[in-house]
């Protein structure tokens, strides 16, 4: 009898176990915020400026392809730039929106660095514009305070991408901006 009791506790376990994901975990659709990262798809041409403490802007030219995966949860980003010195460097971003939180979340590697950059916004989305402040993933090195805003402009052809530092005044200072322009 024990056996029995037993081994029946253990069917039911596994039974259960195999339900749990789905409950703990619901699958769900893109949403609002998806709808705006499917308008960023696409072939572009890119004019990136970084804007120094000191000096001229330094401006490089580039290319992106945009597309979005995971069934149109996630909009992927790879980018080229060609640099003045006949060099290339490459950049990926992975950018999200979670209906739950309403909160866009975005990753960022480059061949420059073997850091990642994560930035989140803060829950308010107007349909239009995605706000997104630096992450830090080490509270005790929080690094630079840093906020970046993306848009479209011109009806879809430009997208518009600015980051900018922020002082311990809170202060904004442009940093960079990437300016998309669809091929």
């Amino acid at each position: 009898m024990r056996k029995w009791i037993l081994a029946t506790l253990l069917v039911a376990t596994a039974a259960l176990a195999q339900q749990t994901h789905e409950q703990y975990e619901p699958s769900n659709a893109p949403g609002v915020g998806q709808k705006l990262l499917a308008q960023f798809a696409g072939d572009w041409d890119v004019v990136k400026t970084f804007f120094p403490a000191n000096g001229k802007p330094i401006e490089t030219k580039g290319a992106c392809k945009q597309y979005m995966i995971q069934d149109g949860k996630f909009l992927q980003s790879d980018f080229t730039f060609f640099n003045s010195d006949g060099t290339k460097t490459t950049g990926t971003g992975i950018s999200g929106f979670d209906s739950k939180t309403n909160r866009f979340t975005t990753v960022w590697y480059d061949s420059r660095q073997t850091t990642m950059s994560i930035r989140q916004s803060d829950g308010t989305f107007d349909g239009k514009n995605i706000v997104l402040w630096a992450t830090a993933l080490d509270p005790d090195r929080p690094g630079r305070k840093t906020v970046a805003r993306a848009h479209l402009e011109d009806n879809g052809r430009v997208l518009v991408h600015r980051h900018f530092l922020i002082d311990d005044k809170g202060e904004e200072r442009m940093m960079l901006e990437l300016r998309l322009t669809r091929k």
